[in-house]
């Protein structure tokens, strides 16, 4: 059975073998499922209601003669 030993007095090279257990790596990246703030500016996202090709800025009145 191993004796307790704090991690105080644990050589260098111990407490890095210890650290190294204890260290996990990530099934998939964290920083990917970050969700963006609606709060925050974003210049590239498009109006709601914009319509590329909307003629309502057109004042084309049909004149018949």
């Amino acid at each position: 059975m191993k004796t307790f030993v704090p991690r105080d007095k644990m050589s260098k090279r111990a407490r890095k073998k210890l650290d190294a257990q204890n260290r996990t790596t990530w099934a998939f990246s964290p920083t990917t499922k970050i969700v963006k703030s609606k709060k925050v500016y974003d210049r590239k996202k498009q109006p709601r209601n914009y319509e590329p090709y909307d003629s309502g800025g057109c004042f084309l009145i049909p004149y018949s003669v």
